[in-house]
């Protein structure tokens, strides 16, 4: 069992930047894949980031792609999102997940993939 817990959302002008932290229990954090999803009321959740266990391969959609950036220290047992040039669309609650694989170098992008989920930290991007 693995619990997620986020933090660093806030409340940031469009243009700025946040940087969003995962902090996770358990002693088995370096054999998960992790990803960063968003939600915002009335939508599905949307995918935003992902990482390998071994924090080598990366992977973003076209929506956020050169503008967050997804990392990990298995050391520390957290995965970070460095947001930079946030937009007023940026604005939802932003998850971290976790999936247990046995492939250091795997990713996932599909929320179904993924089994632990942290409780969510609020991002609003302002005019």
């Amino acid at each position: 069992q693995v619990q997620l817990v986020e933090s660093g959302g806030g409340l940031v002008q469009a243009g700025g930047s946040l940087r969003l932290s995962c902090e996770a229990s358990g002693r088995t954090f370096s054999s998960y894949a992790m990803g960063w999803f968003r939600q915002t009321p009335g939508k599905d959740r949307e995918f935003v980031a992902a990482i390998s266990p071994n924090a080598e391969r990366t992977y973003y959609p076209d929506s956020v792609k050169g503008r967050f950036t997804i990392s990990r220290d298995n050391a520390k047992n957290t995965v970070s999102l460095q947001m930079n040039s946030l937009k007023l669309e940026d604005t939802a609650l932003y998850y971290c997940a976790g999936k247990y694989t046995r492939s250091s170098y795997t990713y996932y992008v599909n929320t179904q993939i993924y089994d632990f989920w942290g409780q969510g930290t609020q991002v609003t991007v302002s005019s």
